[in-house]
């Protein structure tokens, strides 16, 4: 058996910003493994649909540490590597090829999956989804080829995905189930801006809609949908959601809701075994709930954290949770969590490419919003969150007032 002080398994972005925080904190040479189904080493995730997609990345370009990293520094690393067993009381791990792990000390980071499209014709060829670098590298690949493309789902990754095809001169069509674009975050009029961005850039967005199936002999050429449209397409790329890759740990005695439970320390309800990253359900402090984030800052957050807490900085897990997006020639961020606001502020012009917009639960910030804007925006909006900060309403929304005189 190989045994470590330490296994990470999961090579994601948790692995690879914990494998640096342990390094940083005196990681010790042959201390960590790093067991990974992933045939790639550690590598940056929103590129995969930005500027990876887009070809603007190479794969060495994405990578969290060069694999010359990790040999330097004595890290195992064991890629394409599929662990078919968990034993937490013989704190053991057994791979398909029948090789075992034993570990003083266990990093849950196993991810997320994509939801697949539940209608027929979804086995057929240029059918897409998107979570690891191989899907980001086909849906490139046979872009080069397209014509057509249709994009299912209003969310994040369908709007990513939507304006790297237009910018290839693909004719995209946006399938979009709410009744605007990504309804669970934006207002209705922050959605109404980027529809109007979307469509004055070449993009035809279809709302209400869901698809009946998927049309095509082998390979798919047209998406039916509930209104009887039809959208000729030489590839579908689908984004409705992903769900936390947990059944491994099924008879573990970990338990398991929405994810690996943790507590504050990101740790499960077995010693010395802890979960961090898209399958992570946490309790966040600050809002006084349990969450499970699947963003690239969460990632990185908790995989440094996990690492500070093993080296023996046992510190509560406190963070806004944040995500960052890049559209078109735009770029914005969010911090916070929306659920519960009374209302909104919007500083800007709403119609404009540069706007902020807020929201409160009475007097108290939650959430925020920033395209564009000035640098203090961005830095002070997650110090109010994170601080409960109390603020004016009127004043807030006072337009020739700076931020930082808010109060």
């Amino acid at each position: 058996m190989n045994s470590s002080k330490y296994i990470i398994l999961g090579g994601g972005m948790v692995a690879g910003y914990a494998a640096k925080e342990l390094v940083k904190q005196g990681l010790g040479p042959g201390e960590l493994t790093i067991i990974s189904a992933d045939d790639a080493l550690p590598y940056e995730r929103p590129p995969l649909s930005k500027g990876f997609l887009a070809g603007k990345d190479k794969e060495a370009d994405i990578l969290i540490n060069a694999q010359e990293w990790y040999a330097q520094q004595k890290i195992g690393i064991n890629l394409k590597t599929l662990v078919q067993d968990v034993d937490l009381k013989k704190r053991s791990l057994r791979t398909s090829s029948g090789e075992s792990f034993g570990f003083e000390n266990l990093l849950i980071a196993t991810g997320a999956r994509a939801r697949k499209l539940d209608s027929p014709g979804n086995d057929l060829h240029n059918v897409f989804y998107l979570r690891s670098l191989d899907d980001s590298r086909n849906i490139r690949d046979n872009a080069a080829s397209a014509r057509r493309a249709a994009v299912i789902g209003g969310g994040f990754i369908g709007m990513e995905v939507a304006s790297v095809l237009a910018q290839k001169d693909i004719e995209t069509t946006l399938i979009v189930r709410e009744d605007r674009v990504w309804s669970r975050v934006f207002t209705p009029t922050m959605s109404k801006f980027f529809e109007q961005y979307y469509a004055s850039r070449g993009v035809r967005i279809l709302k209400e809609e869901t698809v009946v199936r998927l049309e095509g002999k082998e390979r798919v050429n047209a998406v039916a949908l509930s209104s009887g449209t039809q959208v000729t397409c030489d590839m579908v790329i689908a984004g409705v959601g992903a769900a936390p890759v947990t059944e491994i740990f099924a008879n573990t005695g970990l338990e398991i809701e929405n994810g690996i439970v943790v507590n504050e320390y990101l740790e499960t309800n077995q010693p010395g075994v802890f979960a961090a990253g898209d399958v992570a359900s946490y309790y966040d402090k600050i809002f006084n709930k349990r969450r499970r984030v699947e963003h690239w800052d969460n990632a990185v957050s908790q995989g440094q954290h996990w690492a500070s807490v093993v080296r023996g900085d046992r510190q509560a897990f406190v963070h806004v949770p944040y995500f960052f997006s890049d559209i078109f020639d735009l770029s914005y961020e969010l911090w916070g969590d929306l659920q519960g606001a009374t209302e909104t502020v919007v500083r800007g012009d709403a119609n404009s490419p540069s706007f902020s917009v807020w929201w409160l639960n009475g007097d108290q910030l939650i959430a925020a919003f920033v395209m564009n804007r000035p640098d203090e925006e961005r830095q002070l909006a997650p110090e109010w969150i994170k601080s409960k900060r109390h603020l004016s309403r009127e004043s807030l929304a006072d337009q020739n007032r700076p931020l930082s005189e808010v109060k």
